[in-house]
Formats: structure tokens, C-alpha cells, sequence
């Protein structure tokens, strides 16, 4: 196996994130019906209740909290908080959207070097948050060594490459 400085565990791609729910019932229509993931077949050799969804090349797998009373639910929405966030085709037609759905929001701006990169940040369910943007449009800019791309474009493996790559020998 060849060694990689820049990944050191060979990973590949990201895969799920997993959400502890009140209501697996109530997370999975939110998932479905505002963010188009589509339910996935989940191990029936688990022992406790969930479901998974996959869209955009995302895996979301959401588990039902033995204690749903017990779970904070965080309110404001606050864009310095963890948040996953999805990049779109038109901020317009995602805002209208969330309005029709009366779905609360906070609209945020980040602008570097001229470009700006509009966002909308609401809660699911549980209170986790979503970040909507047009995130494409601000380019990867590495640290050192490569030019400029975008998000939509970027395979890291690209920007971290060992100088002289070494071999392991088992």
C-alpha cells in the first residue's frame, strides 16, 4: 500500500452523518419533503429504531433517542453552529420555498476577494442545522502548491500529493 501524507487513512469520500431524533417519523418527512432524500434500505439486524436516507451524496442515517424528552432543542438559529450545509441551483427559489413552507430562516452573506456567497440557514426537526448556499462560486484556494477551484470540482487528492511517494512493503 503506497503511503499518502496528505491522507493518511486513505479516505475517500464522505458517507453519512447520523442524527439523533425525537421522532424518526417526523425527521424522515422533513428530510424527504424539504431536502429531497430519498429512504434507503437499513441493516434489519439493528436493535433499535432509525432509517436512512440518501441524497446528494449524502448519506443521513437518523436514530431515535431513547429519551426524545431529554434532547435540547436548540431555537435560535445561529450560522457560527454546526450545521451541514448543501450548495444549490438558485438561493431565490430555495428561499421562496422555505417561505411557502413557513419553514424559519436567517439569511447570511460571506464575500473575499469580490465574489459573494449568499446563505439561508433553518433548523430540521431536532433543531440541527441547515445551510443552504451558492458556495460554488468561492474557489478552494489551497495554502500552498496548486491553482485555484471550486467546490463542486475539487478532488483533494489533487492538492495534497506526497513529493516522492514512498512505498511500504508488508
Amino acid at each position: 500500500m503506497k503511503e499518502n501524507t496528505g491522507n493518511p487513512l486513505h479516505l475517500k469520500s464522505l458517507n453519512h452523518i447520523s442524527l439523533l431524533c425525537r421522532s424518526v417519523e417526523e425527521s424522515m418527512s422533513f428530510y424527504q419533503n424539504v431536502l429531497g432524500f430519498l429512504p434507503i434500505r437499513r441493516p434489519g439486524s439493528f436493535d433499535f429504531d432509525g432509517a436512512w436516507l440518501f441524497g446528494h451524496g449524502i448519506g443521513i442515517h437518523l436514530l431515535q433517542s431513547p429519551e426524545p424528552e431529554k434532547l435540547l432543542k436548540k431555537t435560535e438559529i445561529n450560522p457560527k453552529d454546526n450545521h451541514i450545509s448543501f450548495q444549490c441551483e438558485s438561493m431565490e427559489a430555495v428561499e421562496k420555498k422555505l417561505k411557502e413552507m413557513e419553514i424559519e430562516h436567517v439569511r447570511a452573506a460571506v464575500e473575499e476577494g469580490g465574489i459573494q456567497v449568499d446563505q439561508l440557514f433553518f433548523h430540521d426537526p431536532d433543531g440541527f442545522m441547515i445551510e443552504i448556499c451558492n458556495c460554488d462560486s468561492l474557489p478552494v484556494i489551497p495554502l500552498a502548491g496548486e491553482m485555484a477551484r471550486s467546490c463542486s470540482r475539487l478532488n483533494i487528492n489533487h492538492l495534497v500529493q506526497p513529493s516522492h511517494p514512498t512505498q511500504i512493503h508488508p
